[in-house]
C-alpha cells in the first residue's frame, strides 16, 4: 500500500541523512564490519552462492563402476579450481583495464563465454552462480579494503568495486552487491533467479515513489544483484559518471537535487543516481531494472526488529507438528530440509506483516563502523538491534550444531537442544 510505502520513505529519508551528509572514511563505512558478533555472523555463510552443479548420488555399490580407476584421495567433484589452460583469453589483452574510469569494456559477453569454453567445470551451472561483493570479511566471497577508484568515497565505491569484480569472476553469472550494514537473516531463502532472467539489475523498492512521488529514497541502493554482461559493463559507465571523479559531478549534484524535491543533501549520490536513470532513460536501462517489493531482498531494522520473537514462535510451532522437521541432519543437506520447510510457509507472506523470516535485515542509518549514526536513535538501540539480527541468523545455523541462543541480546551462551527438539 501507498501509505506504508511513504511512511517508509519517510523513515529512510531521515535515516540516510546523517550517513550520506557527514564526511567519514570509506574504509570505515563500506568495508571495515568491527565487533566479534560481525565476524561470528560471518562465519555462518560459506556462500559465495557458488552453486556447484548437481552431482547425481550413487550407492556404494555402482559407485566403484563408476570411477574404478579413481582414488577416493584423487576424485574432486564440482569445479577444478586447478585447472587453466594456456589458450589465450580476454586476460591476456595488455589493455584490459579494471578501473571504472578506463576506457568502456567491449564485447564483454562474447569474451566471457569464450573463457567459460576454457573452463568446463566451471561453466556447468553458471547462469545461476552468484558471488557477493560486500564489506564484510573473514567470508570466501570478496573483501576489499582500499579504493580502488581514490576519489570515488563511501557509497560511490561500489561501482569501481563491482566492475573490478565482474572481470575477476567471469565464471559468475550475478555479481551481488551488499552494504557492510546489512545482514542476511533467512538462511534458507534463495534468490529467485528465474524471477529475473530478462532483468540485469535487481534491488528494492518502489515503483509508485519512483515514477509518481518521484523520490530519491524510492529505492535503495545499498543491496542489489546486477548481472555479469555486456549491459552491466555499459549500465556501470553511465552511473559512474555522475561520481566524484567526474568533472560533471557539481552539475549532476544540481540537477538530481532539482528533480528529487525531497532530496535534503547537494551532492551527487549514486541512488538518486539510479532514480534519475530509471525516470530520464527507461527505454535504454529501466526496463532492464527489476524493481522488487514482493519480499524483503533488503528490509529496514525498524520495522522489522520487533518481530523476531513472534517468528521464531511460528516457526517452533511447525516443529512441534512435524516430525520430519525436528529430525536431526548433516549441515551439507539443509537445503532439502529448506524445501520442506516451504511446504508450510505458503501462508507466511513475504515482506511487511509477513511472519516468514526476513532476508536481508538492513541496518540503514546505525552506522556501525564509523560510530556517526543517525540522530533519530540511540548508539545502544542500534547495537542491541544489530546483536538481536546477528543471533537470529546465527540460531539458523547454530541448530545443525545442536546448539540455541536462548537470549537474542547474550552471543557468548548458548544451550544444547535435547532430541527431537521442540516436540
Amino acid at each position: 500500500m501507498l501509505s506504508s510505502e511513504v511512511s517508509q520513505l519517510q523513515h529512510f529519508s531521515m535515516a540516510m541523512y546523517n550517513t550520506r551528509t557527514r564526511s567519514v572514511s570509506f574504509l570505515s563505512d563500506i568495508f571495515l564490519m568491527v565487533g566479534s558478533s560481525m565476524v561470528a555472523f560471518l562465519t555462518i555463510w560459506a556462500l559465495w552462492s557458488f552453486l556447484t552443479p548437481n552431482v547425481k548420488q550413487t550407492t556404494p555399490a555402482f559407485s566403484a563402476q563408476l570411477y574404478p580407476s579413481v582414488s577416493c584421495a584423487n576424485y574432486v567433484s564440482g569445479p577444478d579450481l586447478r585447472h587453466d589452460p594456456a589458450d589465450q583469453s580476454f586476460y591476456d589483452d595488455p589493455t584490459l583495464n579494471y578501473a571504472i574510469d578506463s576506457p568502456p569494456i567491449k564485447n564483454w559477453d562474447e569474451k566471457r563465454m569464450e573463457w567459460l569454453k576454457q573452463h568446463p567445470t566451471l561453466a556447468a551451472g553458471a547462469k545461476s552462480r552468484i558471488l557477493m561483493v560486500t564489506g564484510r570479511h573473514d567470508i570466501e566471497i570478496f573483501y576489499n579494503n582500499v579504493l580502488l577508484q581514490p576519489k570515488m568515497f563511501s557509497f560511490w565505491a561500489k561501482t569501481p568495486t563491482i566492475k573490478a569484480a565482474m572481470l575477476a569472476h567471469p565464471e559468475a553469472e550475478w555479481i551481488w552487491w551488499v552494504d557492510s550494514d546489512a545482514a542476511i537473516t533467512d538462511m534458507d531463502f534463495k534468490l529467485p533467479l528465474e524471477r529475473y532472467k530478462n532483468h540485469n539489475f535487481v534491488l528494492h523498492g518502489w515503483l509508485k515513489l519512483i515514477y509518481e512521488t518521484k523520490s530519491w529514497t524510492s529505492i535503495n541502493a545499498g543491496v542489489f544483484l546486477i548481472r555479469n554482461c555486456q549491459w552491466s559493463m555499459d549500465f556501470m559507465d553511465v552511473w559512474a559518471s555522475m561520481g566524484p571523479q567526474s568533472p560533471q559531478y557539481d552539475k549532476w549534484g544540481e540537477t538530481l537535487s532539482n528533480l528529487f524535491k525531497d532530496k535534503i543533501f547537494r551532492e551527487s549520490d549514486d541512488q538518486s543516481g539510479l532514480v534519475y536513470l530509471l525516470l530520464k532513460e527507461k527505454e535504454k536501462w529501466g526496463d532492464k531494472i527489476y524493481v522488487e517489493d514482493e519480499y524483503y531482498f533488503q528490509g529496514y531494522w525498524v520495522e522489522i526488529l520487533g518481530t523476531f520473537e513472534n517468528i521464531t514462535d511460528k516457526y517452533k510451532q511447525i516443529e512441534k507438528d512435524s516430525p520430519l522437521l525436528r529430525r536431526r541432519h548433516a549441515e551439507r543437506v539443509s537445503e532439502a530440509y529448506a524445501t520442506v520447510w516451504e511446504e508450510y510457509l505458503k501462508g507466511a507472506g513475504y515482506g511487511r506483516g509477513s511472519w516468514r523470516r526476513p532476508f536481508i535485515t538492513h541496518f540503514t542509518g546505525c552506522q556501525p563502523c564509523s560510530g556517526n549514526h543517525n540522530e533519530m536513535y540511540s548508539a545502544q538501540t542500534c547495537v542491541d538491534a544489530m546483536q538481536k539480527a546477528l543471533l537470529f541468523a546465527d540460531n539458523q545455523v547454530l541448530r545443525n550444531y545442536g546448539f540455541v541462543h536462548l537470549d537474542l541480546l547474550d552471543p557468548s551462551a548458548v544451550n544444547p537442544l535435547p532430541f527431537d527438539y521442540p516436540a
